[in-house]
């Protein structure tokens, strides 16, 4: 969507096209126009998303763009690395402290000028949306720019108009959920909801630090989930009961998901007396690989059967090797850029939960992956059929023009576009959002226009299919669990 900026202070504005990510074909781009027309405007969902809820209830000013777009950034950080621009040039601490680029003017200059680096990237798609129709900047990044670009952006960034909160009403965001650890203590979310932003500002639960045991952090926080929880957890049913307790908690703050980040898909379940064996054996520091693999695994199907009492959506994006080079993950930590897909199996691994629970009216679950192979193979022919299972919208990887259309045409023909989500951005970047929802509408109106051109569909029916895409299913795919309807509480802890 087009979100023009608040004001100017630069003489002239740098223009993008308005046909851009349409159709090449003339006759075919008539009717993406059309259909994108009824689009643009909307107003965004944005329920899968990784904004600070602090940064959010703070509503303070951001700061320079160099700690804004390129510090925290693992898209851009990760294509400047392989070009062999170092962390340390681009401010990305190391975790012994030793000295990187400490100059935001500096960094944003290197930035600048390797930005034909990101020619043909989803990157720059954003970022000369963000730069050109929020900031309304005069010209691209560039060598040359550099320091103008600097100016004016931190010339906007001053403004009221530029604070968090102004900015969730410019983006028009009608809902945005931030993804919180399972021990968080929601005081940002109370605090929010105190001055009125509770119900389009809203937590997910993310329990992943305490379902792999395997993770050197896990019994500290799993001793966090039970001081948050107020419960003891020194067996594995206090563990389930502290969990579900937590749930409750995030249902009146407002939640309406949950999030689970697995390495794999797996969702077979244990005996409840071997899930106890590990269970304890993990408490003693003695659990296997293979244990907590198993364990990982059984807790997905109990997240699931979760989901089916208290009406908490349920995302699964597996699929991800993270930090994927140890030597960088030592020095720098996660999310600089080397977390790498791995083919993912979803038929046999989805099976226990779907079997149990993938007619169960109380239970959504919605399934991403980086693995596109099987888009048609095994995802789209399991939410065909399975009413519970929804498909998410590319992600990572896949989130880029090309992958977005391939997803189209892949999932289509066996589960339609009403067993999909709608597009969900998944983003860090606060100021990409308005830019990651203008791209998915500007795709499927390329894409439903070749339905029209095709006659395949009428065009009445491309548009409504436009607007259930970009709006309507992405809310009925998140609906607030049916105990939280008139239970909100700004207090909850």
């Amino acid at each position: 969507m087009a979100v023009p900026p608040a004001s100017s202070p630069s003489s002239s504005t740098w223009t993008l096209h308005p046909d851009r990510a349409l159709p090449a074909d003339p006759g075919t781009r008539a009717a993406a126009r059309t259909i994108y027309g009824a689009t643009k405007d909307l107003p965004i969902v944005s329920m899968h998303g990784h904004v600070d809820a602090g940064l959010l209830a703070a509503d303070e000013p951001f700061g320079n763009p160099a700690e804004l777009f390129v510090i925290p950034d693992h898209y851009l950080v990760r294509m400047l690395v392989s070009q062999g621009v170092p962390h340390g040039d681009l401010g990305v601490p190391r975790r012994d402290g030793e000295p990187v680029e400490t100059d935001p003017r500096a960094i944003w200059r290197t930035f600048c000028a390797h930005w034909h680096l990101f020619r043909g990237t989803p990157t720059r798609y954003w970022m000369e949306h963000v730069l050109a129709e929020v900031f309304g900047v005069a010209a691209p990044p560039s060598s040359d720019t550099a320091d103008a670009l600097y100016d004016e952006i931190s010339a906007h960034l001053a403004t009221p108009e530029y604070r968090p909160l102004a900015l969730v009403d410019r983006f028009d965001l009608e809902v945005i959920a931030t993804t919180d650890p399972a021990d968080a203590s929601l005081e940002h979310h109370a605090e929010l909801a105190r001055r009125g932003w509770g119900e389009r500002i809203v937590p997910t639960f993310r329990p992943d630090a305490v379902l792999h045991l395997d993770l050197p952090t896990w019994r500290a926080d799993v001793a966090r989930l039970a001081e948050r929880a107020d419960l003891p957890v020194e067996t594995y049913p206090q563990y389930l009961a502290a969990l579900e307790a937590r749930r409750r908690a995030f249902i009146a703050a407002g939640a309406r998901a949950t999030d689970h980040g697995h390495f794999s898909a797996d969702t077979t379940p244990l005996p409840a007396s071997e899930a106890a064996r590990i269970f304890d054996a993990a408490l003693r520091g003695e659990v296997t690989a293979e244990e907590a693999r198993a364990f990982s695994a059984h807790m997905l199907f109990e997240m699931a059967r979760m989901s089916s009492e208290d009406g908490l959506v349920m995302q699964l994006h597996p699929g991800v090797l993270r930090n994927y080079d140890s030597g960088v993950f030592a020095a720098r930590g996660a999310d600089v850029g080397y977390d790498i897909p791995v083919a993912t199996e979803y038929t046999h691994a989805l099976r226990p939960l779907l079997e149990a629970f993938g007619h169960h009216p109380n239970l959504r679950l919605i399934v991403f992956t980086v693995d596109e192979d099987v888009y048609s193979r095994e995802l789209a022919p399991l939410a065909g059929v399975f009413p519970a299972m929804k498909l998410g919208a590319p992600w990572w990887f896949l989130d880029t023009p090309d992958g977005m259309l391939r997803f189209r045409e892949l999932v289509t023909d066996n589960a339609g576009f009403y067993n999909t989500t709608g597009f969900v951005d998944d983003t860090r970047a606060f100021f990409s959002i308005p830019a990651r929802h203008d791209l998915a509408r500007r795709i499927d109106a390329a894409h439903l226009a070749r339905l029209v051109a095709e006659h395949r569909l009428d065009e009445s029916e491309a548009v409504e299919t436009a607007i259930d895409l970009a709006y309507r299913l992405p809310l009925a795919a998140y609906p607030r669990p049916a105990s939280a309807v008139g239970q909100h509480s700004p207090d909850a802890s």
